[in-house]
């Protein structure tokens, strides 16, 4: 999975997360907590981004595990 626009953000919150890997924001939180999944960057108190390219490239892994298999 590549970007089809270089000029996307460097982050992405986690509903854009939730919506890339199809799975719950609770879900992808769980996951980082259990090192599974990127964790997220703490911008404020209240609010949290992913890194769009690790998120992107958690997902590459799980279709090349996936083609390995």
């Amino acid at each position: 999975m590549s970007p089809d626009n270089d000029n996307l953000p460097p982050l992405m919150s986690p509903k854009e997360a939730a919506a890339i890997t199809s799975l719950s924001r609770t879900l992808l939180s769980m996951l980082a907590d259990a090192g599974e999944f990127p964790k997220p960057v703490q911008l404020t108190l209240r609010r949290t981004a992913y890194v769009r390219q690790e998120v992107i490239s958690w997902v590459d892994q799980r279709i090349a595990a996936r083609a390995a298999a």
